[in-house]
């Protein structure tokens, strides 16, 4: 397994923060190199400017699609498409996204599972998510799943693991990763990735001081003990 991808949300509570294009410069400094944002937050200009200054930084960019319903899913594809970035996460109405995304380069990593309200949590069982994961893999224009395991009310390791054995694209595991433990966790069950966003933003991880740039290295010490 190639070395897992930490990508760092500019995100609190499943919404893009005000202060985004500050703490992005903050996380390109640091060396990160995979950085993203949600459909919702911020106008659509800021996220424009977001997206350029983290591609210009020589980072990978990301959006994360939250809305619940068809039409407003649809709305935020179509944004991601003009923004140009890089990969498209979650959303659910995979027959109706790929035609859109068709010929753009957009990595496309959908939810598996039932994703409900917002912030969004993870519903059904292990078995009900690795059935969602093997039907949305066996699509040719899904790159990826994007799973809210910390999200669900199953056994997370054992989740991640069964959906990782389940199908043979990379799985992100995204939302509540707000440990050291949990991303050893994560990184244990052999993730692709993972996302973390509020908790580094709110300094969660323990770190010799406060601030963004200490969060991340804590974050990065965590995956470097990571089995």
């Amino acid at each position: 397994m190639s070395e897992p991808d930490f990508i760092f949300m500019l995100t609190r509570n499943d919404r893009t923060v005000p202060d985004a294009a500050v703490h992005v410069q903050t996380a390109l400094a640091a060396g990160v190199r995979h950085i993203g944002f949600k459909d919702i937050g911020l106008p659509f200009a800021e996220l424009a400017a977001l997206n350029r200054t983290i591609k210009d930084g020589g980072a990978r960019s990301y959006l994360e699609v939250v809305s619940l319903d068809g039409d407003s899913e649809i709305v935020s594809v179509r944004a991601a498409v003009k923004l140009g970035v890089d990969y498209l996460l979650g959303g659910t109405r995979v027959t109706d996204v790929l035609p859109l995304l068709q010929g753009t380069g957009i990595k496309y990593y959908p939810f598996a599972g039932r994703i409900i309200g917002h912030p969004s949590v993870l519903g059904g069982s292990i078995a009900d998510i690795t059935a969602s994961a093997i039907d949305l893999a066996s699509h040719d224009g899904v790159h990826g799943l994007d799973l809210l395991a910390y999200r669900s009310q199953t056994d997370v390791p054992a989740l991640i693991k069964s959906v990782r054995a389940s199908v043979n694209k990379p799985v992100i595991v995204a939302g509540s990763i707000d440990s050291a433990a949990r991303i050893r966790a994560v990184l244990g069950s052999e993730a692709a990735g993972f996302t973390v966003g509020t908790a580094a933003l709110d300094g969660l991880f323990p770190a010799s001081r406060p601030g963004l740039t200490q969060q991340l290295s804590a974050i990065r010490a965590a995956m470097a003990k990571a089995p």
